[in-house]
């Protein structure tokens, strides 16, 4: 009896983190369609140069928290991985299942998505076979799994100190972790400022992922993630809320406003904006996601499974839908619903297709 309460919370617990992996997946492509529509951000095809505000604000809002919750689940799942494979097999494991794909998009499904975005239409595919011989490498989205493998690098080769198990820290060590996360954000962009690319790495917004990596791998450790307490994650959804319209207010009061680099209270603002809203935002994911308990777990299990190789073919495919639907003059405000919802079917069902063969289930 006991051995089956434990398999049935396991389950429980695959699937509320199925769940957040999945629809992290609709995010990433929400995110960039908003981009391809008038938010502020680079993105490989831009159906508009003209700046929307609420699509601007949205992606603000996206990116203070998908990314770094991605990383978290990342870190959250890696240490039970390293246990049971050891150092060499988790490192192999994780140069096949985050390298290769990095490769493959890189050198061919990567120059296919610019070519996609830029080339005339009957010349799409002759453009595509030109940058592939040219050895064009383009990192794109999949520069996630490129820092995802240093990140596991890391972890695999730090020593580990102490084997007492940890309990929850408290909501104040939560609001520390924030504003010691936008100090380090503000001090990172007096160097590489927010929307610069270092070998297609934008390294202004790497203080939350290497602080939710690192989260992630502590909350995996000493299993925090299934006992968070309720208050906690209330007070943290709290803040979050509190937080959203702060940043838009900085920015509005201001001519002009500069925020990414210097010390200017726009980017001042930006720099502690994005970890409370993330606080808030990721606090309110997990207790949605874990009140759902294993409703539609089959549905779920199929899309978890799915959504990395979703996240791999995503670009293409939303480049590919935003530019036809471009073509033929469709209002931006129905593209981008349109645009969303053709690439997270395609995306899925494409990997769901391709994972059909057993040496690609190897590697996503």
């Amino acid at each position: 009896m006991k051995k089956a309460r434990q398999i049935t919370e396991d389950r429980q617990r695959a699937v509320w983190i199925d769940r957040l992996r999945a629809g992290l997946i609709v995010l990433v492509i929400l995110h960039h369609a908003a981009i391809t529509y008038g938010a502020s951000g680079s993105w490989f095809f831009k159906a508009t140069e003209v700046t929307n505000l609420p699509l601007t604000f949205l992606a603000a809002v996206n990116q203070a928290f998908f990314m770094g919750l991605f990383f978290m689940i990342s870190g959250a799942l890696a240490p039970t991985s390293l246990e049971r494979k050891g150092t060499i097999g988790f490192l192999g494991d994780r140069a096949l299942r985050l390298g290769v794909p990095v490769l493959l998009f890189g050198f061919f499904l990567g120059p296919l998505t610019v070519a996609l975005a830029s080339a005339p239409f009957g010349e799409i595919v002759p453009d595509t076979v030109d940058r592939i011989l040219r050895g064009s490498f383009i990192l794109g989205p999949l520069w996630f799994p490129a820092a995802l493998l240093i990140f596991s690098i890391i972890l695999a080769l730090w020593p580990v100190l102490g084997s007492a198990s940890r309990p929850v820290p408290p909501f104040a060590n939560w609001l520390s972790l924030a504003l010691l996360t936008g100090l380090s954000a503000l001090l990172i962009r007096q160097v590489v400022p927010v929307g610069a690319s270092v070998s297609g790495f934008q390294l202004g917004y790497f203080a939350s992922y290497i602080v939710l990596f690192t989260v992630g791998v502590q909350a995996g450790r000493n299993g925090w993630l299934d006992r968070l307490p309720t208050r906690s994650l209330w007070l943290a959804i709290t803040v979050g809320l509190a937080a959203l319209p702060v940043l838009p207010a900085a920015l509005l009061s201001i001519d002009a406003p500069r925020f990414e680099t210097g010390f200017s209270v726009a980017a001042v603002a930006y720099a502690f904006w994005e970890p409370f809203v993330a606080l808030g935002a990721i606090a309110g994911l997990i207790f949605w996601s874990q009140r759902r308990g294993n409703r539609a777990a089959a549905f779920w299990s199929w899309a978890a499974a799915n959504s990395y190789g979703a996240f791999i073919l995503h670009a293409p495919i939303l480049v590919a839908v935003s530019r036809a639907l471009d073509a033929h003059g469709t209002a931006y405000g129905l593209a981008l619903p349109l645009s969303v919802v053709t690439t997270t079917l395609m995306a899925f069902w494409l990997s769901a297709l391709l994972r059909r063969s057993a040496l690609v289930r190897r590697v996503v």
